[in-house]
């Protein structure tokens, strides 16, 4: 990770879970991390404990709604004015609503899309963008997907989500194909994890606790941390070497 020391990151939906732990981790590891969600407050009280410890790296809250994307231009735009530009940019921001494709609200639907697609490429398209503009040729976008992206699973409440999150995949592999045809060593990679235990399932599942009940004791979830470990692996591959998919089991049931 050397060489990705004072480089800047981008880390969207930064203030809990994954996110958290990826902007604090890319901070200790001396990166200069623009994290940016709705609830910035969450990040400016991470930002406060990784200067108290001292961390070489700086967290920067940004408060963006990544279904607008006015907020997501002028995010970057204010990156560019301040820190010349996006070097890394790691997709974390993600939803999902229980809504069936039989009886699910258009609105949960269009809030996943508006999210876990659009604002997934917006992103990915201006960090581009950015590192075209400074000829930063070594540069890497990121896309925290999902095992539902590769998997249908019997439930319908996810089904819908599992749509965005197989466009996930695509739009990963598209990455992949147009950054080979610009001629260029920037990097596209798909990270897919199970079951996190994150407060992402405690929302999803939080006016049905019985699913939630059975989800976790049927699986140990990975943590937060384990997803981390994978985006540094991924990182820190030397430039020549593309990882372009890493899914993420959770093999360990609870006894």
């Amino acid at each position: 990770m050397e060489r990705w020391r004072g480089r800047v990151a981008l880390v969207t939906g930064a203030s809990v879970g994954i996110g958290a732990a990826l902007a604090v981790e890319l901070v200790r590891l001396g990166m200069k991390v623009m994290g940016c969600a709705r609830d910035v407050g969450k990040i400016q009280k991470l930002a406060a404990e990784c200067q108290s410890a001292g961390h070489p790296g700086v967290l920067v809250p940004f408060k963006c709604d990544l279904t607008n994307e006015e907020e997501i231009l002028a995010m970057f735009a204010a990156i560019k004015e301040q820190h010349r530009g996006v070097d890394v940019c790691i997709n974390n921001a993600g939803l999902a609503h229980p809504e069936p494709l039989l009886s699910g609200k258009t609105s949960g639907w269009k809030n996943m899309m508006d999210v876990n697609v659009f604002g997934l490429s917006i992103c990915a398209r201006e960090a581009y963008q950015s590192m075209k503009e400074r000829h930063v040729d070594d540069g890497h976008i990121i896309n925290i997907n999902s095992v539902c992206g590769h998997h249908v699973m019997p439930h319908a409440d996810l089904h819908f989500y599992t749509a965005t999150k197989f466009a996930v995949t695509a739009l990963t592999e598209g990455l992949r194909q147009e950054l080979r045809a610009e001629n260029t060593h920037i990097r596209a990679t798909s990270i897919s994890p199970s079951l996190v235990k994150t407060e992402f399932p405690l929302r999803l599942y939080s006016n049905n606790p019985d699913i939630k009940a059975r989800v976790f004791s049927a699986y140990k979830p990975l943590e937060a941390k384990d997803v981390v470990n994978a985006v540094i692996y991924v990182l820190s591959a030397p430039p020549h070497v593309q990882i372009g998919e890493v899914q993420m089991l959770a093999t360990e049931q609870k006894s």
